[in-house]
């Protein structure tokens, strides 16, 4: 867009002309549509202030884009040529009161979107875009308000030192776009969020998910959408009758509502099952038993074999919470904000801003029919904040075109054949500790598609 800012008044201009630094996103997020939904939701200011409430959803932004920033230097980053000192902290505080939840909530979903063009590989199995479910926590300020809102979690030995949020996301795994999220306190379970991530579900989408997620109804729930499903099962769960053995290995079986339903034969579903191992004694689990339930029971539409190796794309979501928590972030406690109105606003900016960054790797890719997830994101955001207060007025998308051009260039090397233990470092964790045997651990001597044995 030309000119970002039509349809606001002087004052609402003169205030956007000064935020050079982020000039250059509005092809991204534009200021209309930020507009709009400030005006929807209550947040458009009619008195003039300093910190007006578009200014503060920039500055929510740029506290992820600048994670290791105080928010007053996040705020220098947006006006690097002002003269004028920054506001006091205590403006600060009351701008994002006044700006709320609800701007950065519906401004999230309102672009939250899959991202991948028609014909990406690694977006797409056949016709089926490849989405994930998956959920991860984030740390948060030790007050005693967000500890009474979001609770502490913990094992038996000992509480979590800080109270934690809990985030169920649903991700397209070929770019790494966080498309919907849903937020609890910690003591909330995931098979209880999941619900209110089928707003986003499509009738083109295969959605994979790991064993904690089974479930008849959420199953169901899933199929009613219309999308297809693979979902790793627990191989103690339940025992799956075979129905009819098929050519590739796999097999027909039932899943029912209940174990009445069960023992009386009623109102089941047929589903198609996939038991699997691997052969190589390098490479963790060798001979250990897993399952794949599927809701895709012609084997031509999706062979047993593929299935195991689609699966394993799952693990892209993991990525994407590490570029949000260890890249993106960066910090040693994952959020800043003291009151849970603040955490809740924070999170969706810190989403935005992942997404943001994720759509400048998209379409870098793009332009050099490149997979997305085969290019730097450390190096797109390093280039990304360097480069934020090049974008002028009158150029903006000659500037893009530039950032486009370099992000292309970060292309990573092919991923190694490798694994690591799972073990962590770090006291009063579930985990084993990290020892001396771990660091010189056996790698895997071939591909793990050489590896798998359908039983």
């Amino acid at each position: 867009m030309d000119d970002p800012t039509l349809g606001t008044d002087t004052a609402h201009r003169e205030s956007f002309d000064s935020i050079a630094y982020l000039r250059g996103l509005t092809h991204l997020i534009e200021q209309q549509r930020l507009d709009y939904i400030l005006a929807r939701t209550g947040r458009r200011q009619r008195r003039r202030r300093r910190l007006l409430a578009h200014q503060v959803v920039w500055l929510v932004i740029a506290m992820s884009l600048f994670a290791r920033d105080s928010i007053p230097m996040a705020w220098r980053r947006l006006h690097p040529s002002a003269d004028t000192p920054e506001p006091d902290d205590s403006a600060f505080t009351k701008a994002r009161q006044r700006l709320g939840v609800a701007p950065m909530r519906e401004l999230f979903r309102d672009v939250a979107a899959p991202m991948a063009a028609p014909g990406v590989p690694s977006a797409f199995y056949r016709s089926w875009r490849l989405m994930g479910i998956d959920g991860t926590t984030f740390d948060m300020p030790d007050t005693p308000d967000n500890e009474r809102i979001f609770g502490r979690g913990g094992n038996q030995r000992s509480p979590n030192a800080f109270p934690q949020v809990r985030v169920l996301a649903l991700c397209e795994l070929g770019t790494h776009a966080i498309c919907d999220v849903a937020l609890r306190p910690i003591r909330g379970s995931e098979q209880a969020m999941l619900p209110q991530l089928l707003r986003s579900l499509r009738p083109d989408m295969l959605l994979l998910w790991d064993r904690g997620f089974f479930g008849f109804h959420l199953i169901e729930s899933v199929l009613t959408r219309g999308c297809r499903l693979l979902a790793r099962v627990k191989t103690s769960q339940l025992i799956f009758q075979r129905i009819q053995n098929l050519p590739d290995g796999s097999y027909l079986s039932k899943i029912y509502p209940s174990h009445a339903d069960r023992r009386h034969e009623r109102n089941g579903r047929i589903v198609r099952i996939v038991d699997y191992t691997h052969d190589d004694p390098s490479r963790a689990g060798c001979g250990a038993k897993n399952r794949l339930l599927t809701d895709l029971l012609d084997p031509a539409d999706l062979p047993a074999h593929e299935a195991v190796l689609l699966y394993h794309q799952r693990w892209e979501e993991e990525l994407a919470f590490d570029e949000i928590k260890t890249h993106l972030n960066g910090r040693e406690l994952l959020l800043r904000s003291k009151t849970p109105r603040g955490v809740v606003q924070e999170l969706y900016g810190l989403f935005l801003t992942h997404r943001v960054i994720r759509q400048v790797m998209t379409d870098a890719a793009g332009r050099r029919e490149l997979d997305p997830d085969r290019l730097s994101f450390t190096n797109t955001l390093r280039i990304l904040q360097c480069q934020l207060h090049e974008a002028p007025a009158h150029s903006a998308r000659e500037w893009y075109g530039r950032l486009l051009r370099e992000v292309g260039r970060q292309e990573l090397p092919p991923r190694r054949n490798r694994w690591y233990p799972r073990v962590v470092k770090r006291k009063m964790k579930k985990w084993d500790k990290k020892r001396p045997q771990h660091h010189h651990s056996p790698q895997p001597s071939k591909p793990f598609a050489d590896s798998v044995v359908i039983t």
